[in-house]
């Protein structure tokens, strides 16, 4: 089976390195000389898990062309401000009905469109799917036990997906539910920066689980309101992935939450990270997203007010674990709707 892995970022390479040692053929494409040069001379991706020794039948190339040329499976692994563009490339190399695979958690802010529905825009002759989970690639890369989600309408893509990366570490489910998969994935991030403004605040371990559970049903409402299944976030891409980046340091989202409330500005913040944090654009879209619709999502509005707005961050963070709907589980609730 050949696997292409566009993109030989944090989560691209350890993903590339499952899918070599399950004896598939590996090609990763990365736009540095330099990085390429790195993986085929030394099996190593210096930036991101320089410690990782990569499977020595991994090769890397800067020509895209190529790295796609009989691919089975296609993995989009990129941020997802570079997502259009890429698809714009693959649809002059691509074949036609070759499955593609995306680990980008983000929304593009024209029309506010899920990576999925970006790249079935550029690309509607390929069948599409996601994976989206609590995936912290560092422990990953450490074979530490963990699962994920593979979201997708067509049995092929889920199947492929499979074969290329499941691992006795590294276990995969099944949802045809790609909304809320995928949307899970993304707003988890702007939750896990609030979670870390809550840590670096030292709030107490019950202020935590209420700001997790709280963030949880805003997730859900908002996915309902899409038209995908609220239920869907009982699942890996819901309370696991909230889970896991509201609590973990590894979590770059996390860090830049705690660094606010040390009283670092967004601009230091991010500057130490040296790496995407794709919860504070995604937060801005969300936001926006979100008043024109009329959904309820206080306490992302709280943490806007923060980010952007310039409001006091203790002050502010306090109204934002108060403010919240009044009823637990809303879509148990008499007059929801019970299709949902």
């Amino acid at each position: 089976m050949q696997v292409a892995i566009i993109g030989a970022g944090s989560f691209g390479t350890v993903l590339a390195d499952i899918a070599a040692h399950n004896e598939c053929d590996v090609r990763i494409y990365a736009r540095r000389d330099e990085m390429v040069h790195a993986i085929n001379a030394f099996h190593r991706n210096p930036q991101y898990h320089p410690d990782l020794e990569l499977h020595a039948s991994i090769h890397a190339s800067s020509e895209l062309a190529s790295v796609v040329s009989g691919a089975d499976l296609v993995l989009l692994s990129v941020p997802s401000r570079s997502m259009d563009a890429i698809c714009q490339e693959l649809a002059g190399v691509l074949k036609p009905g070759v499955p593609l695979l995306s680990t980008t958690k983000g929304i593009r802010s024209d029309g506010f469109k899920l990576m999925s529905q970006v790249i079935s825009e550029r690309l509607p002759d390929n069948p599409v799917g996601v994976l989206s989970g609590p995936n912290l690639a560092h422990e990953i890369a450490k074979r530490h036990l963990t699962a994920s989600v593979v979201a997708s309408q067509s049995p092929l893509v889920r199947q492929l997906a499979r074969d290329a990366f499941a691992t006795k570490y590294f276990r995969l489910y099944s949802s045809e539910d790609l909304i809320s998969v995928e949307l899970g994935g993304a707003l988890k991030n702007i939750y896990a920066i609030a979670a870390g403004l809550a840590d670096g605040l030292g709030v107490g371990q019950n202020t935590k689980a209420l700001l997790i559970t709280r963030a949880l049903a805003e997730m859900s409402r908002l996915s309902s309101h899409m038209g995908g299944n609220p239920l869907s976030f009982l699942g890996l891409a819901g309370v696991g992935d909230l889970y896991v980046t509201s609590v973990s340091p590894l979590s770059r989202n996390f860090r830049v939450g705690r660094a606010l409330a040390e009283g670092q500005s967004l601009e230091s913040a991010e500057a130490e990270l040296g790496q995407v944090a794709e919860g504070v654009n995604t937060l801005r879209l969300v936001y926006e997203h979100c008043n024109t619709d009329g959904v309820a999502m206080p306490i992302l509005s709280a943490l806007y007010d923060v980010i952007f707005g310039g409001k006091p961050v203790r002050q502010t963070a306090l109204h934002m674990m108060q403010a919240a709907h009044t009823s637990d589980v809303e879509f148990l609730m008499p007059g929801a709707n019970p299709a949902l």
